[in-house]
């Protein structure tokens, strides 16, 4: 299928991640708009007085979407490993599309009825089935393009354009929400918009990727099926060959993930309605860390690059063990009149911690697979674990403050970031010991 080429050349490398990285971009926009704009949109699909009742409903639709994510990680993974990164990553990305524009234009519940919010939960199966196949596929694009001596930095702007999707999703409701409507008009019809423009974003998002090369090592691992045609390429069979790999990268996934989805989604709505903070004010604190973030990730990349990944995983995993319960405290005890610097020093000093896992997971995780597996294996495991994790953080916690005990969520983050801890301080460090080395 693919011809033998010579080495890449860093414009071409550079084309390469570019291409790959706005598709990731555009995804994770799509993904992120719904929870952005749920605090909108809440009412028009469950109508109840109750504020944290319509959260926890919008809530579980997205821990639904979640739940889409293992059968997305092991279809593109799939796809990725037998027909190629490229190919799954531009498929992809066209499932998203549909997903936010079946939101976009879905009617009200008092227009349709029960018929609305099933509708919305297609369209959220629709972005769980394809977000879950991006995060293997392009860890995997990203890992396989990078050179070995700067894998950790090229890898780590699959969460700098990951945090970019939902930092585009914050500014366009923070441009709707200062300069164009009132919140009357947010609630009624202008939460639409941002769906619409993520469905425009992915044509042109599937436009690039539908252009971009195959990775280097995919096209050896092609030329090499032709002479050992019994390697089965993105099977689960062959997966299972794997069984250590596949603990450590549910291991690495567990505390991360919750952590990360508490921190950049839950923690918006959190301001709002336990601190008190209005919406306007929720957005732009979410927004600000947002981008320091996301500047972060190539930092620490490069840092792994130099120093390994074990030591910047164990620092997250220690910090984190010892300082969500603290932070989270501090925050839940401001006031609105306390200003938006407390909290965004609060929720950044958080980032950061968890900057020692986001910045280079991707990475650790395709260094633990063979080539004819790594898409699959990186994306299944994960997703998996993201499912039943990352996506019901948000549930659990609106649920213990439903019940009337908001801080078990505090320990519960704790507890999931510990058990990490424990699978970073006995993992081997796999810049020493990649598999792209065998």
């Amino acid at each position: 299928m693919y011809k033998q080429t010579t080495e890449m050349t860093t414009a071409r490398r550079l084309k390469a991640i570019l291409s790959g990285s706005i598709g990731n971009l555009v995804e994770w926009y799509d993904w992120y708009a719904y929870s952005a704009f749920s605090i909108y949109f809440a009412p028009v699909f469950f109508p109840t007085s109750n504020p944290t009742a319509q959260l926890l409903n919008t809530a579980g639709i997205f821990a639904v979407g979640f739940l889409m994510r293992p059968i997305g990680g092991w279809l593109f993974g799939s796809l990725a490993d037998k027909v190629g990164r490229k190919f799954s990553m531009t498929v992809s990305v066209l499932v998203m599309s549909l997903g936010s524009l079946l939101i976009a234009l879905t009617p009200s519940y008092q227009t349709i009825g029960i018929i609305a919010p099933i509708l919305l939960l297609v369209a959220r199966l629709l972005q769980g089935l394809s977000v879950g196949g991006e995060y293997g596929t392009s860890a995997t694009y990203l890992s396989e393009i990078a050179t070995p001596e700067r894998r950790g930095f090229y890898s780590s702007f699959q969460y700098v354009t990951l945090i970019g999707g939902q930092l585009i999703a914050l500014a366009i409701q923070l441009i709707m929400q200062k300069l164009f409507f009132t919140d009357e008009q947010m609630h009624a019809w202008g939460w639409r918009i941002p769906f619409f423009i993520g469905a425009a974003l992915s044509l042109v998002a599937l436009y690039l990727r539908s252009h971009m090369e195959e990775t280097p090592q995919f096209k050896k691992l092609d030329d090499k099926q032709k002479t050992v045609p019994e390697k089965k390429e993105g099977s689960i069979k062959e997966l299972l060959k794997h069984p250590k790999a596949i603990i450590l990268v549910i291991g690495l996934t567990l505390g991360g993930t919750v952590a990360f989805n508490t921190y950049t989604t839950y923690m918006q709505k959190f301001l709002i309605n336990t601190v008190g903070y209005t919406k306007d004010d929720s957005t732009l604190i979410t927004f600000m860390t947002l981008i320091i973030f996301a500047g972060i990730q190539p930092l620490l990349g490069l840092l792994s690059d130099k120093i390994g990944r074990k030591p910047l995983l164990l620092t997250f995993g220690i910090l984190g063990t010892l300082m969500t319960v603290p932070l989270f405290t501090m925050v839940e005890g401001l006031t609105p009149a306390s200003g938006i610097w407390p909290p965004f020093f609060i929720i950044m000093a958080a980032m950061l911690i968890v900057s020692g896992y986001t910045s280079i997971n991707a990475v650790v995780k395709a260094e633990l697979f063979p080539t004819n597996i790594r898409a699959l294996g990186v994306g299944l495991p994960y997703s998996i674990t993201v499912a039943i994790f990352g996506g019901s953080s948000e549930f659990f916690a609106l649920l213990f403050k439903n019940q009337g005990v908001e801080s078990y969520f505090y320990w519960y983050v704790t507890a999931c970031i510990f058990v990490s801890l424990l699978v970073y301080a006995f993992m081997r460090d796999t810049k020493k010991e990649s598999s792209f080395n065998d």
